[in-house]
């Protein structure tokens, strides 16, 4: 029974990914900022006869990382998959946008993966086994006006993710970059785009079926996977249109809807 680390555990994609692991028999290791909400969320998957271990951290604060990851070694926990699903975005010009929105969604979205993949590996390495799947988004295809900052930190997960799955070839490790696209959960919401065309003209997925393809992506090893087939279309569409045309189409997309 594989032990599996979820960061943003509490809703949303995470929690869709924790009940298919639980489901699947996997003892869980869940983080998220609220206490309260994992203890719900553990008390729920443990009816599969999984241990549930809660966390509530806040993984944007730069301790935050090697803190849970001294925890688990501590309490001898080895982690055979580590799900980076924690991220947050912000709507709004980037002049406009205030220091710790810019650098709350670089810490959490880019350094706090960053660390947790680097702290974990070496003991998967040791140990010639392990899975990575870091949650990146469709929006890291494109530059996003309006958000910036965040289409920009999932291109990082997106570039980094291919790298390190290079890496990492023949140690046992399979390293996933599997990129979501809009989908209905708390994440519009707390970004404040929720009345964007993006969400309100063009659809958004379920975070079930979301999830069902993530957890597919990972556990078959794809070190590439984009959830939809519109928006793999969408994805691949943006190598062939011009520069110009994808950063407009991605302005318009992310208006509100009139």
């Amino acid at each position: 029974m594989s032990n599996v680390l979820i960061t943003g555990a509490s809703g949303g994609i995470g929690y869709e990914l924790a009940k298919r692991f639980a489901r699947d028999h996997h003892n869980l290791v869940l983080v998220a900022r609220s206490g309260d909400k994992l203890a719900q969320v553990a008390r729920e998957l443990e009816a599969y006869g999984v241990t549930v271990k809660t966390i509530a951290l806040d993984l944007a604060e730069p301790p935050a990382p090697k803190f849970l990851f001294d925890q688990l070694q501590r309490e001898g926990i080895a982690v055979d998959i580590l799900i980076n699903n924690a991220g947050f975005g912000a709507f709004g010009e980037f002049a406009q946008m205030p220091d710790e929105q810019i650098h709350g969604q670089i810490s959490l979205n880019i350094m706090a993966l960053t660390q947790l993949a680097k702290l974990f590996i070496p003991p998967m390495l040791a140990r010639h086994s392990g899975r990575i799947m870091n949650v990146a988004s469709t929006a890291g295809f494109q530059p996003g006006p309006l958000m910036a900052v965040y289409y920009a930190t999932k291109a990082y997960v997106i570039s980094f993710s291919e790298a390190i799955a290079n890496e990492l070839r023949g140690s046992g490790i399979t390293v996933t970059c599997f990129c979501p696209g809009a989908t209905h959960t708390g994440f519009a919401k707390r970004a404040g785009n929720d009345n964007s065309r993006l969400f309100k003209q063009l659809g958004a997925m379920s975070a079930e079926s979301v999830a069902l393809d993530g957890y597919r992506a990972v556990m078959e090893g794809r070190t590439l996977a984009i959830s939809g087939a519109h928006n793999w279309v969408v994805a691949q569409s943006t190598r062939f249109a011009p520069r110009k045309l994808v950063t407009a189409m991605s302005r318009w997309v992310s208006e509100t809807a009139e």
